[in-house]
């Protein structure tokens, strides 16, 4: 399971007590229907009332409005809360009409999410943006009338990721008219475009967060994004732990409907969605009073618009990010592209080897950028050089815009250390604009030019005028100790002066002390620092002359770690002490400087988000440049063909010490279907992955390691490699295969890229076979670029039904072993036109093992049996093969049409040639009566 590194787990739902409000939620258990009931305000009850009879599928009555439960003991009564005012619940359930039944048990989960106050419910009616208090527990952005013209019906839970993950959002939506569910994860830079975009499209109801998301005073920039994009949607907070990814997974399980069950294979690791919908059934059941019937929803996943889109199995399959025999090991397409020198560079580069782009103009800008970079050389080192310096920006600006609910020391020296980090920051936007100034590509003169921001200069002006200009980041304890002591110029506070004096004296004391320590007993002791003993004492052992090979017994807490003796001495731990006290008055002086200085630039800092994106980009394209200067990578085109000439695997190219073998691929919509044969071992699989690896470095910008590449836009990328079990899900091998190979045929469109390995393996051949040859059909039907590699030698026969159909196969040579008196095989992993002329190279394989002679002998007969009974013999006739030769023809005349660029005069003799070819290939077609249309 691939697990993101950086992805925080969710808390899962605690225990109810007995005493909780969950506990009392407990009645008559009862089914209805929803009734069409008039109401005063759309909210989500009185949408999901306003739907037809049957059109719910919703069961099991909580309670009626009259018996929702009393407060809980030695509690006061809760004016506000994260799901609601209890007494517009109670009026808006009781509006409902419902028709009741008895329902099972088992068709409810009596977790109901405690009622709580929350920033929005309690004590802060006048917060900017919440005007008017809902029925749904939050003040809302608008007034209950405005509503929008179509009758909005959609309810949409919105979860971001933290810390290192932040910008990865899981997104989930609910129609109260419609059970369907659809849920999306994916990265989004600063700007939160995407979140956004997908908001708008959805034109929801109601949008679900997260309480943390908006503590007063320190509310999250996506909060802020989305509640002033959205003004005239309601917006309810919930508690954090409700969004759960195990229970969102449960639920999936619960109610999603057997004919889109394979949706699980693709969110299972997609942990941010899983969180999103489990908050987000939890609040509908808390609202609706009620709970969705087992298997009674459509639950299905979509990838971002403007990406396409890889399932979790297929980016592990493929080795994208994590190698699948050693985890610690770089050799993955991650590890082929990562030259990044900035932690955001890093972040971009991974979300956007999961995510390719599908826009061809933004790739084309991207490619044009690595293009220059790898032609102007001044430009591509004088960039790395400038990027190499800058700290994570994003990470900055996370910690920044925080603010601490207590002042401690960590929370005094953690800001003063970041605005350091920040003053450094913005020294660079000045050398990197220096380095951008003569670029000559649209995407690197807008980053140029979003650098000419003034609010760089007013921030950086600002921090001049109370931090020091020699302040700035360096590496080392005690190096950075010492900037963020003398951080602030002096004159500013007399105290803090007076303090950094005293600090600065107790430090001459104890290098002095140690001087005098290092005479008194004639060794060579130097001074050391860390953060975890302060300042201590070393000395080196080579140099040492130790009576008695021991150190006097003033020293104390000594320890030896290789060629040196580290340890301290109580005169030397009390002025430790004194120090740290010094420390922390001068932190906490700083830190009270520094936080009026922060209040002032809070009104610019947004502009840092533009940085952090102009740096994350600049580092990933320099990547992709410096990836091609260490390989012959060639520049990709993008057509309706997928063309590579000479194209090897990336990440084998890593490993290995020689060049792997190239190959050439060749797909259309008239041929759009590859099936590919060979030996064990002779290829299959690499080829396979090195195909859509080569497609996904064409989509993110990077170049692509060929002689020749042309790519088709492909919007979905499927595969179906693996062969192991999954102990998890309690499948087996083959059991694993169709639900892979299911949650392919449901989900793949005519811009899909499909990658089949060996598919039937784990029945009998007779069935292998025939499911093989059945979901062929089925792909057959769509344009997608297929290649299904296979050892089924009959499913070859495919392409005289099919003339889309091309077979392929990897040749190998049999060279004779004169010791052993016997043939081997010799793999040259070329691919070649046809079908494979080798038979029983499973035999040959087994034979080179320690299998018995005799063994093999007889499994030699057996298999020359049922060869003989089971193929037939299926010849084409030339009626056949003047039809395939004839949709050929039309579709590379199709092609040339479509993206011919050649003149009038080469354009003529390409044609004249295709004739000749065509006539050469058949020279018996006159011999085939011709068919008139009448």
């Amino acid at each position: 399971m691939l697990r993101p590194e950086t992805s925080p787990t969710l808390p899962s739902v605690p225990v109810v007590s007995p005493s909780s409000i969950e506990a009392r939620l407990q009645g008559p258990r009862f089914s209805f229907r929803l009734q069409e009931t008039p109401q005063s305000r759309p909210s989500a009850q009185a949408v999901s009332a306003s739907s037809p009879p049957g059109t719910s599928g919703v069961v099991g009555d909580r309670s009626s409005s009259s018996s929702l439960p009393p407060h809980p003991p030695n509690t006061p009564p809760v004016q506000g809360s994260c799901f609601g005012n209890r007494r517009s619940y109670a009026e808006n359930t009781a509006a409902s009409n419902f028709t009741f039944g008895t329902s099972s048990s088992s068709a409810r989960d009596t977790n109901y999410p405690q009622i709580l106050k929350t920033p929005l419910s309690a004590g802060n009616p006048q917060r900017s943006g919440y005007r008017s208090w809902t029925p749904q527990g939050g003040y809302s952005a608008t007034s209950s009338s405005a509503v929008s013209a179509h009758s909005p019906s959609v309810i949409v839970a919105v979860v971001e990721g933290r810390g290192l993950a932040r910008g990865e959002i899981g997104m989930a939506s609910i129609d109260l008219k419609n059970p369907q569910i659809i849920l999306s994860q994916f990265a989004d830079n600063t700007t939160y475009t995407k979140v956004i975009t997908k908001l708008k499209i959805l034109s929801p109801l109601e949008i679900i967060m997260s309480n943390t998301a908006c503590v007063v005073g320190n509310s999250t920039k996506l909060f802020t994004l989305i509640t002033e994009n959205f003004k005239n949607v309601n917006f309810t907070t919930i508690q954090r732990k409700y969004f759960n990814e195990t229970k969102g997974l449960e639920y999936i399980e619960q109610f999603c409907i057997a004919e889109f069950s394979t949706v699980l294979m693709e969110v299972q690791s997609k942990y941010y969605c899983l969180a999103a919908v489990a908050a987000l059934l939890k609040y509908v059941e808390f609202i609706q009073n009620s709970v969705y019937a087992p298997k009674s929803l459509k639950i299905c996943f979509q990838g971002s618009e403007q990406t396409a889109m890889i399932d979790s199995s297929s980016a592990q399959n493929l080795e994208l990010l994590i190698n699948n025999q050693d985890c610690r090991n770089n050799h993955t397409l991650f590890g082929v592209l990562n030259y990044t020198k900035t932690p955001g560079g890093s972040r971009r580069l991974r979300s956007n080897i999961l995510e390719p782009l599908v826009d061809i103009e933004t790739i084309n800008m991207r490619l044009d950028c690595v293009q220059e970079l790898l032609q102007d050389e001044e430009l591509f080192f004088g960039l790395q050089s400038v990027i190499s310096r800058f700290l994570d920006t994003e990470q900055l600006l996370s910690v920044l815009v925080q603010i601490p609910k207590q002042d401690t020391v960590n929370a005094a020296e953690s800001k003063i250390t970041n605005l350091i980090y920040l003053k450094h920051t913005l020294e660079l936007v000045d050398p990197l604009k220096i380095a951008l100034k003569n670029c000559n590509t649209p995407l690197l003169r807008a980053y140029c030019g979003s650098l000419e921001d003034k609010r760089f200069g007013i921030i950086l002006e600002k921090i001049k005028t109370v931090i020091n200009d020699d302040a700035r980041y360096m590496k080392g304890c005690l190096n950075m100790r010492t900037q963020k002591c003398y951080a602030v110029r002096s004159n500013i506070n007399e105290f803090l002066d007076i303090a950094r004096k005293t600090y600065t004296e107790i430090v001459d004391d104890i290098a002095g002390m140690i001087t005098q320590l290092a005479e008194k007993y004639s060794l060579p002791l130097r001074t050391s620092f860390s953060s975890a003993r302060g300042f201590f004492i070393q000395m080196s052992t080579d140099s040492t002359n130790l009576r008695n090979d021991q150190l006097p017994s003033e020293f104390i807490k000594i320890s030896k770690m290789k060629n040196s003796y580290s340890f301290t001495s109580a005169d030397l731990i009390k002025m430790n002490e004194r120090c740290q006290e010094s420390l922390r008055e001068i932190y906490h002086m700083t830190y009270m400087i520094v936080c009026r200085l922060l209040s002032e630039i809070y009104e610019h800092i947004h502009c840092l988000y533009k940085l952090s994106d102009t740096v994350s980009m600049l580092d990933m394209l320099l990547s992709f440049a410096h990836a091609c200067t260490l390989s012959d990578y060639v520049r990709p085109e993008f057509t309706d063909t997928l063309a590579i000439k000479q194209g090897w695997h990336p990440i084998l190219e890593k490993i290995t010490v020689e060049k792997p073998v190239a190959n050439d691929t060749y797909i259309t919509e008239g041929s759009n279907f590859l099936i590919v044969t060979g030996p064990n071992m002779s290829g299959k699989s690499t080829y396979l992955k090195q195909i859509a690896l080569c497609q996904i470095m064409a989509q993110i910008g990077s170049y692509v390691p060929a002689e020749y590449s042309s790519f088709r836009i492909a919007e979905q990328i499927f595969t179906r490699i693996s062969t192991d079990d999954d102990i998890e899900t309690n499948s087996s091998t083959f059991m694993k295969e169709m639900k892979e190979i299911a949650y392919i045929l449901h989900n793949a469109n005519d811009k899909s890229l499909i990658l089949i390995d060996e598919l039937g393996r784990g029945t009998n051949t007779e069935e292998g076979i025939g499911i093989c040859y059945a979901v062929c059909e089925h792909l057959l039907s769509l344009k997608a670029f297929t290649l299904f590699a296979t050892h089924f030698l009959e499913l070859c026969h495919i392409d005289v039904l099919y003339p889309n159909v091309e077979n392929m196969h990897f040749e190998v040579q049999h060279v004779k072993n004169p010791s052993r008196n016997k043939e081997t095989i010799l793999y040259t992993y070329k691919l070649s036109k046809g079908l494979t002329e080798e038979k029983n190279y499973g035999l040959k394989a087994a034979e080179v093992s320690s299998l018995p002679p005799s063994i093999v002998l007889d499994a030699k007969e057996i298999t020359t049996q049922i060869t003989r009974q089971i193929l037939q013999n299926q010849k084409s006739t030339p009626e056949m093969e003047r039809q395939r030769a004839v949709y050929h023809l039309a579709t590379r005349l199709v092609q040339t049409a479509r993206n011919s660029q050649l003149d009038s005069d080469n354009l003529r003799i390409y044609l004249r040639n295709l004739k000749k070819k065509y006539e050469a290939d058949f020279p018996r077609l006159e011999q085939v009566p011709e068919k008139t249309e009448e």
